[in-house]
């Protein structure tokens, strides 16, 4: 039976909508059978030929004998063959590198003689309404086809498989009408836009000698076309759009395309800072800032975004596409997506050579990911920094990793802004036409060094030979105006002397700028702003729930369609999760999660989860999707609850692009729950570039609050180095001045209430969650009903099970995580009835106050120890002993410090021996406990394991 009533997300058609058929399936991947007319075997079958010569000859009453029509097929075969490989191949023979320099031998099927057609130029031949021609000389074909494929722009489209997609790209190349083509009008908008950029970078070198800004400077034809992206995207239905790009060109980019005032770029470079005073953060330098500005084109406004990055090349496009993906969302725009559009500006080198690039290309067609087609241009320097591209990559374009998902590639010659401008108009109306990627390859150069102190001479010695005697990119467009009598001589310089007043008029104004107001709060964050509360005395918000909503979602998680037929292992789930609600006890992790999640969608929030297996869970504990056995449709029972919209995705196997892309939807959407899931917490450092330059640190540098919640599986239970740690010591080496959150959490009520924490606060921070493996199905890893409703809340430390009294405690042991239920269960084995053992479900911000309170009530205490899993040069240990020394003087316990057990120091985060490991962790709990075997096991399990692995890999070797 058909399960159509239950969509994977119900709101949505298209990509997000249900996918019909088997998992393996997918409608982008088929690939259409070549039919009549199509565009790869059009004319080529020689009895069709033959009989379509012989109606176009009787039809221009030429010579119909046998042997005149079977020369003429022959020929038009032959054409085609010409037309077809210039489609192909035309744009190895395009006119693209503007200094000359790349010597790219011609094709030899691109020529006549290859095609024995050498000669023979007034020959006519019949080439079936191609060009608008039904018959035409060969030399007028050759010359048509040169000016086509291989002028100043060089189109690659022929490894698409959809006919459709060919068809309009052909047709918008080899129409006449539909080619360069601008009106006077627009020429001289260009001309002004080119010396705009020119004359900029000239004035920024000129008032700040010796600084660096990266600039454009010989790559100025893409301030014109940006603007026509804007033009021609409003005119399709975009409102938005959200761009990324690294240094080279930033700064020109801001100030004549995004209309960031010259004054307050001035005033930055003058030291000024780019928001009040007291906001606080550290700021950065001038060529990472993003901004955001509303341009109009004939009447319609378009907002637009530069999203700030950092110094990693290619780091900051997930999080456009994410963010993209969110403003989306926020405009009901998922299925059409022609209200919001990404632009991504890339460096030549870093396109091919980063590997976030393919990343992102990967995520472009995936539900849940898809943003409609994004519009990459690359400025392609032809230069890495010093290093050229025959030792910078293996293909001859940078923009050969696009045709992994057959993006069509338009390369274009830098000193031709027509060409460039028209690259971009069509790159926009593929996009709206198709929904997918496109790239734009501009050949330029670099004018100056890497940066404006570099010497480049030192490694391209000819290049910039070259470049020193190359001619302005105004000055070529300048002169070419003039001889089309567009502009008047003296018209150019005009505008330079005009622009260059203005730049003098803001530098002047730039002396007296101070910033009012910082821009982080407004739109969708509005109602939300800075912690004004110290992180220390931070109080928790309500996050209990009512007794009828928790049990209306219990009936939400419980209830199965009957037309939907679930595996047997999942019945037993659910029967368990029945059995949960109808005692009101034994919650366990998995149940806590998901009514966390739906009461939050109950209440009107969004929430979005995904990572590699999050669907079902890597551990096969969450099914928040229900597959039917029959047909493999999917049934989501918490995107059955109104107000709110619940989503879970399977992700691509990546950790940083699919990271960054929730970290930029949790930048436009503060009121979504936005997480990412780990599929082991190891793999996070996979992404290591998104938690260090935007997690840890994008607010402080660019005031710009996030949400994001990572989910970080982690806990030691013999599985080895790369399955134990979630490396939770260096998400605490990351924390300070409130920037993140980090947890390791034992009760699925405190998971539930920090989830939910998370979203009623009136402020947004990074929550890192080192999540369990273990405890999820751990007998004493429950919650009763109570602890998620009434005055219940969430709990920064957990006080021991064993109820002790205060006066008796002589020994305490705080830890985090799984730990904390191997020390419970070996003390009350032991019988040690003075020993009490604290969990700190929340390492920073350090709940400092509430320990000490805890610790001040134990008038008779001896010794305080911090016991962990993870190796001492790893885990908590070294963030934590002097703040629980400070609580301790707090508590009155001045002089005493605490002490540690666990691992001793390892390169490696775990063991691999199921033994030792077992052994490790024994020794650890005794020696936390006070119990006379631990230290020395502990030492003498480590001593093994040094040498061991030694006698381990001569062993190897010997049997090798």
């Amino acid at each position: 039976m058909g399960n159509e009533n239950h969509d994977f997300l119900p709101e949505m058609s298209g990509q997000d909508g249900p996918q019909p058929g088997p998992s393996w399936d997918n409608p982008r991947w088929r690939q259409e059978s070549s039919g009549a007319g199509d565009d790869w075997t059009q004319g080529l079958d020689p009895t069709q030929m033959r009989l379509a010569v012989a109606q176009a000859a009787k039809q221009a009453g030429k010579p119909a004998d046998p042997k005149a029509i079977e020369r003429a097929a022959d020929d038009s075969i032959r054409a085609m063959l010409l037309i077809r490989l210039y489609r192909v191949r035309g744009h190895l023979a395009a006119d693209l590198d503007p200094l000359g320099l790349s010597h790219r031998e011609e094709p030899e099927d691109l020529s006549l003689e290859w095609h024995e057609f050498a000669g023979q130029e007034d020959r006519e031949v019949y080439v079936g309404g191609v060009f608008g021609f039904e018959w035409v000389t060969v030399g007028k074909l050759y010359d048509t086809l040169r000016a086509t494929y291989c002028g100043k722009v060089g189109l690659e489209y022929m490894h698409i498989s959809d006919t459709e997609e060919r068809r309009f790209l052909q047709d918008h190349f080899e129409t006449p009408e539909e080619t360069i083509q601008f009106t006077e009008e627009g020429k001289r908008a260009i001309l002004a836009a080119v010396i705009r950029g020119e004359q900029y970078e000239q004035f920024l070198g000129k008032k700040y000698v010796g600084t660096k800004r990266f600039g454009l400077d010989g790559g100025e034809s893409m301030i014109p076309a940006l603007e026509a992206v804007i033009k021609y995207g409003g005119q399709l239905g975009v409102r938005e759009i959200i761009y990324g790009m690294a240094h080279r060109g930033r700064l020109n980019v801001l100030a004549n395309v995004m209309a960031k005032p010259y004054k307050v770029i001035f005033h930055e470079f003058q030291g000024g800072s780019s928001n009040p005073d007291d906001v606080g953060g550290s700021g950065d330098v001038k060529y990472h800032l993003g901004t955001s500005t509303d341009r109009e084109f004939d009447g319609i406004t378009v907002h637009m975004s530069l999203v700030p990055n950092p110094s990693h090349l290619e780091a900051v496009n997930p999080v456009v596409l994410g963010k993209a993906r969110a403003q989306q969302a926020n405009r009901d725009d998922l299925t059409k997506h022609e209200q919001v559009l990404p632009v991504l500006i890339h460096g030549d080198a870093a396109f091919a050579g980063q590997g976030i690039v393919w990343e992102c290309f990967g995520l472009s067609g995936i539900r849940g990911y898809d943003t409609g087609g994004c519009i990459h241009f690359v400025i392609n320097n032809q230069i890495g920094f010093t290093t050229s591209p025959k030792f910078a990559r293996s293909s001859p374009y940078p923009s050969d990793v696009a045709k992994g998902v057959q993006a069509p590639i338009l390369h274009v010659n830098g000193d031709d802004p027509e060409a460039v401008t028209f690259a971009c108009k069509l790159a926009v109306e593929y996009r709206h036409t198709f929904g997918r990627d496109i790239v734009i390859d501009m050949w330029c150069y670099r004018r100056f060094g890497h940066n404006e102190g570099d010497e480049p001479s030192f490694t391209q010695p000819l290049m910039y030979d070259s470049i020193r005697a190359h001619p302005k990119v105004s000055v070529i467009y300048g002169d070419r105006l003039e001889r089309e009598g567009v502009i008047a001589a003296g018209d150019r310089d005009g505008l330079c002397d005009e622009f260059n007043d203005r730049l003098e008029a803001e530098f002047a104004a730039a002396k007296d700028y101070t910033p009012d107001e910082a821009d982080w709060f407004g739109g969708r964050w509005a109602g939300l702003n800075k912690p004004a509360d110290p992180e220390t005395a931070r109080r928790n918000v309500e996050t209990a729930v009512s007794d009828k909503l928790f049990a209306s979602l219990g009936r939400t998680l419980t209830t199965v369609p009957e037309d939907v037929t679930i595996h047997k292992t999942l019945g037993r789930v659910l029967k368990a999760k029945r059995d949960m609600f109808d005692k009101g006890e034994g919650f366990d992790w998995a149940t806590a999660e998901a009514l966390a999640f739906g009461s939050l969608v109950t209440e009107g929030f969004g929430v979005r989860l995904s990572g590699q297996d999050s669907g079902r869970g890597t551990f096969s504990q969450r099914h928040a999707i229900w597959v039917d056995q029959n047909d493999e449709s999917k049934y989501i029972p918490l995107s059955t609850l109104p107000h709110g919209k619940f989503e879970v995705y399977d992700s691509i196997l990546s950790e940083y692009g699919v990271l960054g892309f929730e970290y930029g939807f949790a930048l436009a959407d503060p009121k979504t729950l936005v997480m990412w899931e780990a599929q082991f917490g190891d793999f996070a450092n996979g992404a290591q570039i998104i938690i260090d330059q935007f997690i840890a640190s994008g607010e402080a540098k660019w005031l710009r609050a996030n949400g994001l919640v990572m989910l970080l599986p982690h806990g030691y239970e013999g599985q080895g180095p790369e399955h134990s740690s979630a490396r939770l010591e260096r998400f605490l080496q990351l924390c300070a001045n409130d920037n993140i959150q980090v947890c390791n959490i034992t009760s699925p009520a405190n998971y539930f209430h920090v989830l939910r924490r998370q979203m009623l606060r009136s402020f947004r921070k990074p929550l890192v969650i080192m999540t369990p493996k273990s405890l999820l199905r751990h007998p004493m890893a429950k919650s009763a009903m109570g602890d998620f409703t009434g005055k219940s809340h969430f709990r920064r430390i957990l006080s021991d099970p064993l109820e002790i009294a205060d006066d008796k405690v002589r020994r305490v042991v705080l830890c985090s995580g799984k730990v904390a239920y191997d020390l419970i269960e070996k003390r009350d084995e032991e019988g040690l009835d003075d020993v009490s053992i604290i969990r700190i479900e929340q390492i920073y911000p350090f709940p400092g106050d509430p320990l000490a309170a805890r610790l001040s009530r134990m008038s008779n205490l001896e010794s305080v120890v911090w016991c962990q899993e993870e190796p001492q040069n790893n885990g908590s240990w070294f963030f934590v002993q002097n703040r629980i020394e400070d609580a301790l003087t707090q508590a009155g316990h001045e002089g005493m410090r605490p002490s540690y057990a666990g691992r001793e120091v390892a390169a490696s985060p775990a063991t691999g021996y199921a033994r030792r490991h077992e052994e490790q962790q024994r020794a650890l709990v005794s020696m936390a406990l006070g119990l006379n075997d631990g230290g020395a096991a502990l030492r003498q399990s480590n001593s093994q394991s040094g040498a061991n692995s030694q006698s381990d890999t001569n062993s190897k070797t010997n049997k090798g």
